[in-house]
């Protein structure tokens, strides 16, 4: 795992990074560092996403489902060298078959998948070769109850759990790490989990392959 700043772009339009095809990108930031970034706004999303956010009635979460787009958005940009207003994700529902909703994708690269998370002031994205998933939880969260883990998790795993020190923090690491595979549509991925302490935060990213690590 490594760190550091999104890079900025410098290759063709439309082109990817040297490297870039081997390796996911995974983005992680505070809801309130996405919406200070001085190239992310409102206005790049697409008519459909502000659709999306019309009906969020509270500040807090309308703000991160707002930056976790963004910082998708950006993401993309610098993995593929596309301009932030072509960087544009569609979404598509395979339950119900219709758009604007459900895994994200980018249309016109479908060997490059792209995922985004958010959850109490924090927004994480990931963009990479094939099929990836990311998930973002604040570190002080507990899932439950146990009987709905019970549902998720096999019992070995959550008997390990229970028996660690601080089985809260345990369950949360798996927690994450089977969101990000559920996101990213498949369960024999790569999975890289980390705790970033600067924003209280427990992520996993999910992949074909190994991911890189940036801040926004």
């Amino acid at each position: 795992m490594t760190g550091g700043a999104v890079p900025d772009g410098g290759v063709p339009e439309g082109g990817v990074p040297e490297g870039a095809g081997r390796t996911a990108w995974a983005v992680v930031a505070a809801t309130g560092e996405v919406l200070a970034h001085p190239e992310l706004h409102e206005g790049l999303l697409a008519p459909w996403e502000r659709l999306r956010l019309a009906p969020i009635r509270l500040p807090a979460r309308r703000d991160d489902v707002l930056a976790a787009r963004l910082l998708l958005r950006l993401c993309i940009a610098r993995y593929t060298g596309l301009p932030l207003r072509e960087a544009e994700p569609a979404q598509f529902c395979s339950r119900c078959r219709r758009p604007g909703h459900g895994r994200p994708y980018l249309p016109g690269l479908p060997r490059v998948g792209v995922s985004m998370s958010h959850a109490d002031g924090l927004a994480a994205a990931a963009v990479g070769p094939g099929p990836v998933g990311i998930d973002v939880e604040p570190s002080t969260r507990r899932p439950g109850p146990l009987p709905v883990l019970g549902r998720l998790f096999p019992a070995v795993q959550l008997d390990e759990a229970v028996a660690r020190q601080d089985p809260g923090a345990v369950l949360l690491r798996l927690w994450v790490r089977r969101e990000a595979l559920f996101k990213a549509g498949r369960e024999d991925l790569q999975l890289l989990e980390w705790t970033d302490d600067r924003r209280a935060a427990v992520v996993a990213v999910a992949g074909a392959g190994p991911a890189t690590v940036f801040s926004a």
